[in-house]
């Protein structure tokens, strides 16, 4: 089982800065999603920026999410928050 999302933050270019619950900081890009299902409402960058961490993964206000092991691995890790 991969690590849980303790924190989330919108950041440029449609990107999210989770921070876990082991303590790794990682980038995931949303981009390739915007255009699938539900996922396009996020094109609207204020719609993007409501993104909270929720039940160990994150959720959007209109409802989107992703499972957390997703958020997992398809994030890459980042050593210094210079986003």
């Amino acid at each position: 089982m991969n690590p849980r999302v303790k924190e989330v933050t919108p950041v440029d270019n449609y990107t999210i800065f989770i921070t876990f619950d082991n303590g790794e900081q990682r980038l995931f890009d949303v981009k390739p999603y915007l255009d699938k299902g539900i996922f396009y409402q996020l094109r609207d960058i204020d719609a993007f920026k409501t993104v909270k961490p929720f039940m160990g993964s994150i959720q959007w206000g209109g409802g989107q999410d992703f499972c957390p092991d997703t958020l997992y691995s398809c994030s890459v890790p980042v050593t210094t928050r210079d986003t």
